[in-house]
């Protein structure tokens, strides 16, 4: 077990364990840390705690001290040179006719390293425009090319439920989202309802999705042959918020919507006798989904 702290660096960002190396920290305090690309400015938001050592990107640096006030006073004066920085690089890119879309700018802590943040279509020859930064700046130059999803989280923004990007708010990395969540939420797969401004699939669709399989595994599966209290049915649909089903019935032809625990499987599609002889007995669906 090795001890450690989490330290994260923005607002909803990753965030990364730290050797506290013998001081006394707590969590809501601002450190200065050693980290891969020179030394930074974070707040502490897990205080020490006992991890095992496969959970942790070895080598595990470390938090160099407490941060001083002028340490914040520092901060500031950089979060005021990222906004002229930015304005000079929009010059030069315009003056250069580079198809790219600038989003952010950030200083290191010590100022050793000026990072851009853009967004492009596909590849740019972007060495004139390091060339003109360096001359300017007198100092290391980057030029980051990212994607719409860290662009939407970099600037923020309210989403379609009328909230604060979750991305912005709160989610620390992206996950994968596909189409097969949004269709096993009963969701409209037009692509301006499911999507975020980034124009990807919006990511609460994912983080939602663990719920809806757990609850759609307790019922049974579309198209399954079920009793219920006004006669035989198949399974069409499942709404799992309002844990009910929609069974078509065997002899009106007549689509009904009834509570899962109210049915009772008697043929399940493609399942062995015996398993469905289990459920049966059972009941295994609840009547009502938390």
């Amino acid at each position: 077990m090795i001890e450690v702290v989490g330290i994260r660096f923005k607002k909803a960002g990753k965030i990364y364990y730290f050797d506290p190396a013998g001081l006394e920290i707590s969590a809501g305090d601002p450190v200065i840390v050693e980290t891969a690309r020179g030394i930074e400015f974070g707040d502490c938001v897990v205080g020490p705690k006992e991890v095992e050592e496969d959970s942790i990107v070895a080598p595990l640096k470390k938090v160099i001290r407490k941060a001083s006030p002028q340490d914040v006073e520092l901060v500031k004066i950089n979060r005021g040179k990222e906004k002229e920085a930015y304005k000079v690089c929009l010059k030069k890119i315009q003056e250069h006719g580079l198809p790219m879309k600038l989003v952010d700018v950030e200083y290191t802590f010590d100022a050793n390293k000026i990072i851009f943040y853009f967004t492009a279509d596909g590849r740019i020859d972007f060495r004139d425009l390091v060339k003109d930064l360096a001359a300017v700046f007198r100092t290391r130059i980057e030029l980051r090319q990212i994607g719409v999803r860290d662009e939407a989280k970099m600037i923020g923004g309210l989403g379609s439920c009328g909230r604060v990007l979750c991305c912005k708010s709160f989610l620390g990395d992206f996950e994968p989202v596909s189409i097969r969540m949004a269709k096993d939420q009963n969701l409209s797969l037009n692509p301006t309802k499911i999507s975020g401004i980034c124009g990807r699939l919006m990511c609460c669709l994912k983080y939602e999705n663990d719920v809806y399989e757990d609850a759609r595994s307790q019922y049974p599966e579309i198209g399954t042959l079920v009793e219920s209290s006004q006669g035989q049915g198949k399974v069409i649909n499942i709404n799992v918020l309002k844990g009910t089903l929609g069974i078509e019935l065997k002899e009106s032809r007549q689509l009904v919507e009834i509570p899962a625990g109210e049915v009772k499987l008697t043929k399940v599609k493609g399942a062995v006798k015996e398993k469905v002889e289990v459920l049966e007995e059972e009941n295994v669906f609840p009547e009502e989904v938390e």
